[in-house]
Formats: C-alpha cells, structure tokens, sequence
C-alpha cells in the first residue's frame, strides 16, 4: 500500500511538474511576443512595406499580440492599418517601396477602392510598388493593379470574371419546416423581406441590384483601365472568357500580367527595385511593422480630429453566442459620443460608417446623440463599404458626407419581420395551446397561432411610422422635403457615385478627405492630430472574449461554407429588434 500512495504521489507530482513547466514556457512565449510587438522594428536603408492580401478586409485592426502563438483562425486585413502604413512609406525616406503579395481576399468593394486610391497616391512620390502572386482574386487584382510590374506564378491563377449577386431564398425551406415568417414593410425596394416571402427577386429588387452592380463593376474596370493602360472594351472581353480558366500564359499575352515567375524570380526583380544586390537579404517591413514607426509629416498637436469607427449590424444590445461579427451598439455609441463631446481637445468628428442597418430603435437613438454632437463640433460622415438603411439613418444626422463611388447606400425604409411557428409547434410536434386573457388584444403574438388582422394592421401602422419619421430624418439632413425623399426612398439601394446624383451624399473622397474636411470646418486645418476610437480592446480581453467564438465561428464557416451568413442571419432573428431599418442583409456579390 506505501509504494501504491508512493507512485501515485510521484505520477502527481510529475503531472504538476510538467503542466508547471508548460505554463513556464507559454508565459516566457506571452512576454516575448508583447515585448516584440511593443518595440519598433529595424528600420534600415532600402527597406520594403509588405503588404499581404490574404484574408478578411476589416474597417478596424483589433489588438492581439498572441495571435501567432495561438493561431487566429481567420486572418484580417484592417483597412484603417493598411492605409496608415501607406501613408507613413510615403513619407519615410528608407522605405524605398511596396511589395503586394496577392493571394485571396474577401471585401467589400468600398473597402478596396479607399486602398487603391491610396497605392495611386503612394506612386506619387516615385517609390516602387511590384506584386507577386500564386493566385490572384478579382480584388486583390484590383489592387496590385497600380503595380509598376504585377508578378504571376507559370502555374498560377488571375480571376478576372465581373460580379454577380446571388441571394439566398429560405420561404420554401421554412415551410417545410411549418414556419411562416410574418413580414411588414414600407418602400417598393425593401428587398431585405424577400428571402422569406419569395422564391426569386423582385423585378424592382432585380432592377436595383442590376444598377449598383454595373456601377460597382464600371469602377473597377475604368481603374484598372486607368493603371494598366487596356482599352475598357478588352477588360470587359477578358472578364467573359473567365480568366481563371485561362493558362498564365494567355494573362501575359493579354498584359493583365507582366511576367510568369517563381517565387525567387520574384525576390530578385524586388531587390533589383529597392537597389539591392542580388546577395544582399530583403528587409520586409509588415503594415504593422510601419505603423509603429514615427511618421516625418505628422504633426503633434492637442487639437484632435477624432475618427469614430461604427461598423456591423446595429444593435439594441451586444449579441451572445458564437460569432464575432463586428456590432454598432446603440447605447454604447450614445456614451462614446457623449464622451467626445466632453472632450476640450476633440475639434471635430469624422464617423466612419460601414453598415447595412438593422435595429431602427437604436439607429434613431444614435441619430439624436450625432445632432446632439454636431452642435458643439462638426461631426462628418466617411461611408466606408456600406452605409445603408440604419446606416443612412446615421449619417443624415451629420453636416456633410463623403461616400467611395462603390460604397452601397441608401435602402431608405423599414420593416418588421417575426416568425410563425405555430404549424410547426401544434400539427408536426404535436403542442396544443389554450388561452384565457382579460382584454381582446391581451394575448397579442401569441405562440400558438399566426397574427390575425387587427394585429397585423397595428404592426403595419407601427412600421409606417417609422418609415415616417425616417423620411423626416433625412429630409432635415439633406434639405429636402419628405416627399423628395420618399421618391428615391423606398428601400432603393444606390451608390455612392449614383448617390451623389440624387443629393444623399456630398462628395466622393475618401477617409483622409473627410478627415481634412472636418479639420478645415473645425478651424484646426494647419495643426491637428487624428485619433481613433473606440480604443481596440485589449489584447488579453480579446482571448477571454473572443478565441471560443473565433473557434466556432470558423469551424462553421468551413462547414456551411456559402450558407453561413444565411444561418447566421436566421439564427440572430429570434434575437433582433423585430422593425429593422436595414438593407438585404447579406448582399452575396461575388
């Protein structure tokens, strides 16, 4: 029995001595890697942005300094990041020039105009830009379309094939689950219903969708028109043969693609760019390498300009469960406004908005906190990919708006929408419901049944109200009568260049412009500095948050794959405020 208690004791302390000396090492790991990243990067003669168009384009970098360690499951590229980094080469003597490396790249296609306009900038200063990639993606090819020279690997894939939009229609699915969602709507154009009450689009829907996406699509091709010097008519050619079908070959001979190389072919032309000799080792720099670099132009000042970042759907509250999708929190946004309010050396605000919509409650509390702002300090819109329904809502409260050309906008209308699953409760499980009530309307949604027609007259009317009150919203920010607004209301999505046309909008420009601009309404255009809020969360908050979700979340994306934002958009209804000012939830361009 002792040499039992013996071994036992000893298998303890050896279980405890190892899982001690794990935590050890993982500690010494944690500390080096914030230590890393908290130190400047060696800046050396003849150095080179790296920037890597993998991933998810993001409007906000989020602190996690052990995303290496960990293994962050999905990788980002953060396009206030990308552009601050782009800006500083501009500027640095040493950073002779940018390598892209072009890979896949999923984006709104505002998202990636602000970061193009950015690269035909950077070429100003004469500095070097040159892409390589094993497969580039119509996005990311629209960007490394400003390269001096665009690399392709001899066995590699160019996509060049236009856009399309396929949205998803779950009424015939739900019905055969005995569940009948109960929609209420005003404009002709709120297309956001459809997927539960049809089984194909509209044919205003189909005529909306078809305007901003040969919009879009103009934009992308005059662009590349533009940096490739290719007539417009070949680039519409190329994309009906399909590229991504095409040899390599067949790229070059159509000068979308300079040369065919591998990698280290690649390395040498980059180091013959930046003056190196061909034994002499490439210094890359990251975004985020450059970003913790000083800036030469940048100026110290107490006047701030303060960017606010409001991207997601909005919300009444912050949503539980297994997803990080980026949320506009009504309340919170209200306290963040106040807090910029409150401060002396905020000047002028700038949102930068990038959202479909959603809660029409919250989007009508931010609306009077932004009015409320805007009195004591100018506050500018920035649209960033979308800026729709609840996010237009926003933005008619401030005094002007920039918008990119392919920035989707608009989608001026409400509509309420709750399910019904009392086929599915009472006749496939089988639950019978009885009721007793001591008013006619007491037992108003109940479980049991559909909404019957009073009921459904008093949501309709509730709906209409606030369709109302949006219309009046706007027409106070844009200086135009309900009526006129009412007119290119209707739910209709626009541009933001056909947006322009039609008065929603007051330039095209980018965020730097809008940054200016407020700067220059605020009086502090000769000495300011540009701060960013919210503040990312903490890198340790964003483990405790955000690892299980970010696990979850990508394990069902790998599963459902293209399904995933339907599930997760029929999943959240149970959850949202059910009147919504918001746009077709998941716009599926591709």
């Amino acid at each position: 029995m002792k040499k039992f208690l013996v071994t036992v004791f000893a298998s303890m302390m050896g279980f405890f001595l190892s899982l001690g000396i794990i935590f050890f090492m993982f500690f010494i790991m944690m500390v080096s890697t914030i230590a890393s990243s908290s130190s400047k990067p060696d800046l050396k003669d003849n150095s080179i942005l790296h920037i890597c168009l993998n991933g998810i384009v993001t409007e906000q970098a989020q602190d996690n300094p052990l995303q290496e360690i960990l293994g962050d499951q999905v990788s980002n590229v953060a396009v206030n990041k990308t552009l601050e980094a782009i800006k500083k080469a501009k500027n640095i003597d040493k950073i002779k020039g940018i390598f892209i490396d072009g890979g896949t790249l999923a984006s709104d296609p505002a998202s990636l105009q602000e970061i193009r306009k950015a690269l035909v900038d950077f070429k100003k200063s004469g500095k070097f830009i040159f892409s390589y990639a094993d497969t580039y993606t119509q996005g990311a090819y629209y960007l490394c379309s400003t390269a001096d020279k665009i690399a392709l690997n001899p066995d590699g894939i160019l996509d060049w094939h236009g856009l399309s939009a396929e949205p998803m229609f779950y009424k015939d699915l739900l019905a055969k689950l005995g569940i009948k969602m109960q929609v209420f709507k005003v404009g002709t154009f709120k297309s956001a219903v459809e997927p539960f009450t049809n089984t194909e689009m509209s044919d205003a829907n189909r005529e909306q969708v078809t305007s901003y996406l040969n919009s879009i699509w103009n934009n992308f091709v005059k662009d590349v028109s533009d940096s490739r010097k290719l007539p417009v008519d070949t680039l519409q050619a190329l994309a009906d043969r399909f590229m991504a079908m095409q040899a390599p070959e067949d790229a070059v001979k159509s000068e979308m693609i300079d040369t065919l190389v591998y990698i280290d072919g690649a390395k040498v032309t980059l180091k013959a760019y930046a003056g190196l000799k061909e034994k002499e080792k490439l210094n890359l720099l990251s975004v985020s390498d450059v970003c913790q670099l000083d800036d030469p132009k940048a100026k110290d000042s107490k006047n701030k300009v303060a960017v606010y970042y409001a991207a997601g759907s909005i919300v009444d509250e912050v949503a539980s469960g297994y997803s990080t999708e980026a949320q506009i929190v009504g309340s919170k946004v209200v306290e963040d406004l106040q807090v910029l309010e409150d401060d002396e050396n905020v000047k002028a605000v700038v949102l930068r908005i990038n959202s479909g919509g959603g809660s029409a409650y919250a989007s009508e509390q931010m609306w009077h906190a932004i009015k409320k702002l805007d009195k004591k300090k100018p506050v500018i819109v920035s649209m960033g990919g979308m800026a729709a329904s609840g996010g237009y809502y926003m933005s008619s409260a401030s005094q002007y708006i920039f918008a990119e050309p392919t920035t989707i906008t608009g989608s001026i209308g409400i509509f309420g929408i709750i399910p019904d699953a009392s086929e599915l409760l009472t006749q496939k499980i089988g639950l019978k419901f009885d009721n007793v009530k001591t008013n006619k309307l007491a037992d108003f949604g109940s479980t049991g049944r559909p909404f019957n027609a009073e009921e459904s007259a008093l949501l309709q009317k509730r709906i209409e109200a606030g369709y109302a009150l949006f219309l009046k919203r706007v027409s106070m920010g844009r200086n135009k009568t309900p009526e006129q607004v009412n007119e290119i209301g209707q739910g209709r999505v626009w541009t933001g260049e056909q947006a322009l046309e039609i008065g929603l909008v007051d330039k095209l420009g980018t965020l730097d412009e809008a940054i200016e601009y407020a700067a220059k309404k605020a009086k502090i255009e000769k000495e300011y500095k540009v701060t960013e809020y919210p503040e990312a969360e903490p890198w340790y908050m964003t483990i405790l948050n955000k690892e299980k979700s970010s696990y979850y979340e990508s394990q069902l994306r790998e599963t459902l794959g293209e399904y995933f934002e339907p599930f997760m958009m029929l999943k959240n209804i149970k959850n949202s405020n059910p009147i919504q000012a918001r746009m077709p939830y998941y716009p599926n361009i591709k």
